[in-house]
């Protein structure tokens, strides 16, 4: 056996998950990187929230390559032996929605990991064998990532949970240890296995976009320690406006509808908070205000062109948030059976 044959090492069951939305020449080049893996994933999980008949027939073709490349595999918990599965939504419901869905199918086919992905990124070929590395000993792992320009990018990955908000200033070097613990996740190249899913329960739909990754880490880390490790799995297609700050860290543009959730999404955010015995109304109020200072920063210095719609956006995701906060049906995601 060769040396590299004899140092690769794979995820048992692995679905790579792929949440896509009226983003076709995004998810044509995903496609090409998953094609250019060194290993093949055991079911790779096509959620379309436009369930288009465009990326219905690129599903297709990506089935037949992957069949053509590396065969069938041991049945699913449903009898299927075939890698890819395609997963049509019957509306767009946001990448927390699909992410969600995605999680569902892959859990109820019986795989064991679970490789959360967008459709504007593209995996490297060795990215598998590098996450392999880290499995028998941690549950839920962040690799690193390429920015679009080919640059590292950096990833917030320490939580300030009494405010709620992302660490802007932790340290980007990993330490003697050659990882950091997090108590959050990315769903951009996220790993985590089954007993975290069946401990926690799927990811929040409610969440519809923004904070569903960051809180699904949260509660992940309630029952495990995740980790972000250095090594890079991925790169980022989608250039993004941004504003550069002093070289280190980059305020990126976004959109209206992005920044009504990065505000409404809080009072979910508290009602986890308040589950798990961690919420400080006078912190998190805190945290909210200083969200919404980041908000309108973000807009003069990136998106000075929605200054007005998004003003108005801030201020409306704020007020429907303390509606959520005060809702009584509310209920946290439930644990698996």
């Amino acid at each position: 056996m060769s040396q590299k044959h004899a140092v690769q090492r794979t995820i048992n069951k692995l679905a790579l998950i792929v949440t896509t939305y009226k983003r076709q020449q995004l998810l044509e080049v995903l496609f090409d990187s998953i094609l250019a893996l060194e290993q093949a994933p055991w079911r790779i999980i096509i959620v379309d929230n436009e369930h288009s008949d465009q990326t219905a027939d690129m599903v297709n073709d990506l089935a037949a390559k992957v069949t053509g490349q590396w065969g069938t595999t041991v049945p699913d918990l449903s009898g299927n032996e075939e890698r890819v599965v395609y997963a049509p939504q019957t509306e767009n419901l946001g990448g927390a929605g699909g992410f969600s869905a995605g999680v569902k199918k892959a859990y109820e086919l019986g795989a064991e990991w679970f490789w959360v992905m967008d459709d504007d990124v593209a995996v490297l070929p060795d990215a598998i064998g590098k996450l392999a590395k880290w499995t028998d000993k941690h549950e839920v792992i962040q690799g690193s990532r390429f920015d679009y320009d080919g640059g590292p990018f950096y990833w917030q990955y320490d939580f300030k949970v009494a405010l709620g908000i992302p660490n802007p200033i932790a340290p980007a070097a990993f330490g003697p240890a050659g990882y950091r613990v997090m108590n959050t996740l990315c769903f951009e190249g996220g790993l985590f296995n089954r007993r975290v899913v069946k401990a926690i329960g799927l990811p929040d739909p409610r969440f519809f976009i923004y904070w569903d990754d960051t809180m699904y880490g949260y509660r992940a880390s309630k029952v495990t320690n995740p980790i972000v490790v250095p090594d890079v799995i991925l790169r980022r297609t989608r250039e993004i406006g941004n504003w550069d700050i002093a070289g280190v860290r980059q305020l990126n543009s976004t959109s209206d509808m992005n920044r009504y959730h990065i505000m409404r999404n809080r009072g979910y955010m508290a009602r986890y908070f308040m589950t798990y015995g961690d919420f400080h109304p006078l912190i998190f109020g805190f945290g909210t205000f200083l969200t919404a200072v980041k908000e309108v920063i973000r807009l003069v210095m990136v998106d000075r062109e929605h200054v007005k719609t998004g003003l108005v956006k801030i201020a409306q995701g704020w007020w429907d948030s303390r509606k959520l906060l005060h809702d009584p049906e509310w209920k946290p995601m439930p644990p698996l059976e």
